[in-house]
């Protein structure tokens, strides 16, 4: 009885999306710009994330989440996501200064719309 494969190969399945990616890789395409441009999750205004204080990122985001026809959920959460996503898919090419200035932002939403987590 002959083996023609390893068994570690039998359970490998392909991937189905992968001539995709890499695609969409060699045309310079970023998934999270279309996310952002695209999506139904907020219309922001051009640069916020490259403000200079946490305060005008988060005056910056209610601006936006109050002007936006596109939103899905609450104002609080539509900032908040589109904020937290944009550290998220930022990942390592993130200063540890901007970060810092992005992770103050948040508290200054949180206090902004008077969801404060002090109890």
């Amino acid at each position: 009885m002959a083996v023609t494969g390893s068994p570690r190969d039998a359970k490998r399945s392909p991937r189905k999306d992968s001539g995709a990616r890499r695609a969409a890789a060699k045309r310079g395409a970023r998934w999270s710009q279309h996310v952002t441009q695209t999506s139904n999750a907020l219309d922001l205004e051009p640069g916020v994330f490259t403000k200079r204080t946490a305060r005008q990122v988060a005056l910056s985001l209610e601006r936006s989440v109050k002007a936006s026809r596109r939103r899905k959920s609450d104002p609080y959460r539509s900032a908040m996501s589109m904020l937290s996503f944009h550290i998220n898919r930022a990942g390592k090419s993130l200063s540890p200064e901007r970060r810092k200035v992005l992770g103050q932002a948040k508290q200054e939403l949180r206090a902004i719309f008077g969801r404060d987590r002090a109890h």
